[in-house]
C-alpha cells in the first residue's frame, strides 16, 4: 500500500507498507521499529506482539510522545494494559491498530505537527 502526503510539517513519513516492510522517506525497513517525526530506532526491541514485554515500551517513556501509535502487524490485537501502564502513568496515550493503519494515522498527524510515535511490528 503506498501513501502520498501532499502537504504537512517537516519530518519522517511514511512512504509505503507492505507486509514484511515499511518504507520511510523512500527507504525500505524490514525490521520492528519505532518512528518518530525526527527519529527513526531501527530495530525495536520488541521481536514479536505475543512476546511484549514492558520494558519493550521502556525506549517511548525517554522519547515522550503525547501518543504511541502501536501496529500489530496483520491482525488488529490488543496489548495487556500491564505492559503499557508506565505510559499512561506518565499522560502517554497509547492506540493499538494494524500496522497499515498506524502508518496511515502516523501520516495524518504527523502532517498535523503532533507529538507522535509509531512502535510498528513490520
Amino acid at each position: 500500500m503506498k501513501f502520498v502526503m501532499s502537504s504537512g510539517g517537516p519530518g519522517h513519513v511514511i512512504s509505503a507498507y507492505h507486509a514484511g516492510e515499511v518504507r520511510i522517506d523512500g527507504r525500505p525497513y524490514t525490521q520492528n521499529l519505532i518512528l518518530l517525526p525526527e527519529q527513526i530506532l531501527a530495530p525495536w526491541g520488541a521481536r514479536e506482539f505475543d512476546a511484549l514485554e514492558p520494558d519493550d515500551f521502556a525506549p517511548l517513556l525517554e522519547l515522550r510522545p503525547d501518543l504511541v501509535l502501536l501496529g500489530t502487524g496483520a491482525r488488529h490485537r490488543f496489548p495487556d494494559p500491564r505492559l503499557y501502564a508506565p505510559l499512561i502513568g506518565h499522560g502517554i496515550a497509547l492506540e493499538a491498530m494494524t500496522t497499515a493503519a498506524a502508518c496511515r494515522t502516523y501520516n495524518i498527524l504527523m502532517g498535523e505537527g503532533r507529538r507522535i510515535a509509531a512502535a510498528l511490528f513490520v
